[in-house]
């Protein structure tokens, strides 16, 4: 299973947020921006945080790539 957080990005430069701006307000560990950097699973409560600091919804956020067999 794999996930992709550029639905995330892209919303950040429409809000005109930095990715800073998002670790600030939605309290993220510099190692959540990390993993969310590297299309890498994070905590169901880190994805509800994040869409309370800039008022979106998790399909906003994230899009789930399956894997190709």
């Amino acid at each position: 299973m794999a996930v992709s957080y550029n639905k995330l990005w892209k919303l950040l430069v429409d809000k005109k947020m930095s990715k800073a701006d998002l670790r600030r307000a939605a309290d993220l560990a510099p190692n959540t921006m990390t993993k969310l950097r590297r299309d890498e699973p994070v905590a169901m409560s880190v994805l509800e945080r994040i869409c309370g600091a800039i008022d979106a919804d998790f399909g906003d956020i994230i899009q789930y790539i399956p894997d190709i067999k």
